[in-house]
């Protein structure tokens, strides 16, 4: 099938990510074996890649039962309790938290200490919404749906943050919302700039190509995000999670097709697919 095929150069992983990864591989390439609380990334393929060099990943259960081993944290970070739990049990942690993602527990921890109600606008069960909350003790609101305001009694005063990867106008649109019902807001933008300025350059990307084929993990918020950002602007987009679900039927002869992807889609991943739709 005779198809130009072009990646996005702004696709790819974030900081964050990268850090994570480099990390994890110059322990894997010295020792060999190392383990990883949750999926280093949300990728599954990345995870297999890493896997084969011997990183091992366990769950917090797992976490609870080892001593004296070494741990990398991901990107997304954790609560206090797993540093506590760190100490008890003297596990080595290699701490690969975002900075991003730090900066934002901190400022949650500060609001909790200072008896702000606070409000965190984010996926329900999501490691680095866990570590947001965690800084509350649990105690702070946690919303992924505008529809799920109705099961509070809410505040007349609240702080809101926001998972750093949610999409900005959805963060808006809760604000809005929240101010609608009288609630007085003290606003915090939380969001990553790497992943918000995205998602300005993605639509741009989008409009220029027949068909959009976007890449990223089937756990991946931020691919969520993204993925609607392309359709929205391009209604040909398709989601792959990997280059063995592409169909030829959504290609027609001299398409031009733009492939993007994730903040937490490896470079190698979208260059196999493109690999893969030149052969089809």
């Amino acid at each position: 099938m005779n198809v130009k095929v072009e990646i996005d150069n702004n696709s790819g992983f974030c900081f964050g990510v990268v850090f994570a990864i480099q990390m994890a591989e110059g322990i894997l390439d010295e020792e060999g074996k190392l383990y990883c609380l949750g999926d280093i990334v949300h990728n599954d393929e990345e995870v297999a890649r890493l896997k084969a060099k011997g990183l091992q990943i366990i769950n917090h259960d797992d976490f609870k039962s080892i001593h004296g081993e070494k741990v990398l944290i991901r990107a997304h970070g954790e609560p206090p309790e797993t540093y506590k739990i760190a100490l008890e049990n003297h596990i080595e942690l290699v701490d690969a938290s975002c900075p991003v993602v730090l900066k934002l527990q901190n400022r949650v921890r500060e609001a909790y200490n200072d008896d702000e109600k606070i409000m965190i606008f984010g996926k329900h069960g999501h490691a680095e919404v866990k570590g947001l909350a965690g800084q509350t003790n649990g105690e702070a609101i946690v919303i992924e749906t505008f529809d799920e305001l109705d099961k509070y009694d809410l505040p007349k005063n609240l702080k809101l943050f926001s998972q750093t990867t949610k999409s900005t106008k959805k963060l808006f649109g809760l604000k809005a919302e929240l101010e609608s019902r009288g609630i007085e807001v003290d606003f915090n933008d939380t969001l990553c700039r790497q992943v918000s300025n995205r998602d300005i350059q993605l639509r741009d990307f989008a409009k220029q190509y027949d068909k959009i084929v976007f890449v990223a993990g089937v756990k991946s918020s931020n691919g969520k995000v993204l993925y609607d950002v392309c359709k929205e602007h391009n209604s040909n987009t398709f989601f792959i999670s990997s280059k063995d679900e592409l169909q030829k039927v959504w290609f027609d002869e001299n398409d031009s097709i733009g492939i993007c992807g994730a903040t937490s889609t490896p470079q190698w991943q979208m260059e196999e697919v493109k690999e893969a739709l030149l052969a089809l």
